[in-house]
């Protein structure tokens, strides 16, 4: 099966041209922009995912931020066809682009949740 970390991470990466990763690093403020793709539910078939994932854009200002949650939302949306190993079947926005709060105040968060139907390619 498709892992949709594994798939949505380097696609996040190579389309926004920024880092991307599963996990944020310990001197975040330090490497941003960022993207973060973790996977928080949904269910799994036998041939197809549709794992709930949270899509977090991390940057040094509200206004990147927002920008980079906007059109990542935006080519979210647009995504089928096959990805890093895996067929896009649908991408549903379930929880727009919206402040979220960090523990440091030198990086702006912007949180949102998608549904991704995928089967492995």
């Amino acid at each position: 099966m498709a892992d949709v970390e594994a798939v949505l991470n380097p696609w996040a990466e190579a389309v926004l041209g920024v880092r991307a990763g599963a996990e944020t690093p310990a001197d975040l403020e330090k490497r941003l922009p960022m993207v973060r793709v973790e996977r928080i539910g949904g269910p799994d078939e036998r041939f197809s995912l549709h794992p709930r994932v949270a899509v977090d854009v991390f940057a040094a200002t509200a206004d990147e931020a927002r920008r980079l949650a906007n059109d990542l939302r935006d080519k979210l949306l647009a995504l089928r066809g096959p990805v890093n190993g895996a067929v896009i079947r649908d991408v549903r926005c379930d929880s727009g682009p919206s402040r979220q709060p960090w523990a440091n105040e030198a990086v702006h968060r912007r949180g949102a949740s998608y549904t991704v139907s995928l089967r492995a390619a």
